[in-house]
């Protein structure tokens, strides 16, 4: 009768977080990127540049087996050691993220001074490729590599356009998408007006800023308190796993079936807690 209730409770809070996500059209669905296309994206978007995506899957499974492993010969319970192993795969894929969301708020915050130099290039009469190469040279030091690696495609080549696609993956950015776009229209159907747009740009991409600085430092303390809330029965559970004589009544099919309704009650909890305070993020609509 437990197991049936605890059934129906899981089913029911599937259905209310159903609710409350948006139908996803079928064709806008394979027309997505594919799951290597945003693991490359989330590697540019850390700075991560020698790692591919088959890399870092094999060092989560890595990782997972690891754990396991040494959870098994520490407790001795096959549940117990799953369940640490299933966090433990997960940690280098949340560890780039990690660092993908911290480089996307320091990025937020030097994309204004890369447009007001695209701006004064060309202001100053540089052609658009002279333009972007001097961004290599003199632009904010997170993002001159990207802009270095199109002055040497484009020294190489000389194919404005092939360069320009290969600096939008390497850059990864939405906000850069819309520059080489706008540098894109501009050099095929001309135009006065890009100085303008640029200096337009610039002034939205500061107000952004701003705008979501003050709302990150008011989430941050209610976050982190989600946070430790959802760590802490594992914390427990992992200082329980010395113990074996009480760690093993989880080493039974009720003890899985607890700690599996368990991890999936944190992990609903924590990603809607995640989706309910999360700011907007600008997609790559132009990628």
């Amino acid at each position: 009768m437990g197991i049936l209730l605890g059934l129906m409770l899981g089913l029911g809070l599937v259905l209310i977080i159903r609710s409350f996500l948006k139908p996803t059209p079928k064709a806008a669905a394979k027309s997505g990127p594919s799951l290597r296309e945003r693991l490359e994206d989330l590697l540019a978007q850390a700075g991560i540049e020698a790692v591919s995506p088959g890399q870092l899957l094999g060092a989560c499974l890595g990782v997972g087996i690891f754990v396991f492993l040494v959870m098994f010969v520490i407790s001795g319970a096959f549940p117990v050691a799953l369940a640490f192993a299933s966090f433990a795969g997960y940690g280098p894929l949340a560890l780039v993220r990690y660092r993908a969301r911290s480089r996307r708020q320091e990025l937020r915050e030097l994309w204004p001074d890369v447009v007001d130099n695209l701006a004064s290039s060309v202001r100053a009469g540089l052609s658009l490729a002279e333009a972007l190469t001097q961004i290599g040279v003199r632009g904010p030091e997170a993002l001159r590599r990207p802009f270095q690696r199109f002055a040497e495609d484009y020294r190489a080549t000389g194919r404005f356009n092939e360069c320009l696609d290969q600096l939008k993956r390497n850059l990864a950015d939405p906000v850069g998408d819309r520059i080489v776009e706008s540098l894109r229209i501009a050099r095929e159907v001309g135009g006065s007006d890009l100085g303008r747009l640029l200096r337009t740009l610039s002034s939205f991409l500061r107000e952004d800023v701003r705008t979501r600085g003050e709302l990150e430092s008011r989430q941050s303390m209610t976050v982190n308190s989600a946070r430790l809330a959802v760590a802490a029965p594992w914390l427990v559970l992992g200082f329980m796993s010395f113990q074996r004589d009480v760690i093993a009544r989880y080493n039974s099919p009720l003890g899985f079936f607890i700690l599996v309704v368990g991890a999936a009650l944190c992990a609903v909890a924590y990603r809607l807690m995640l989706r309910i305070g999360r700011l907007p993020e600008e997609q790559r609509v132009l990628r």
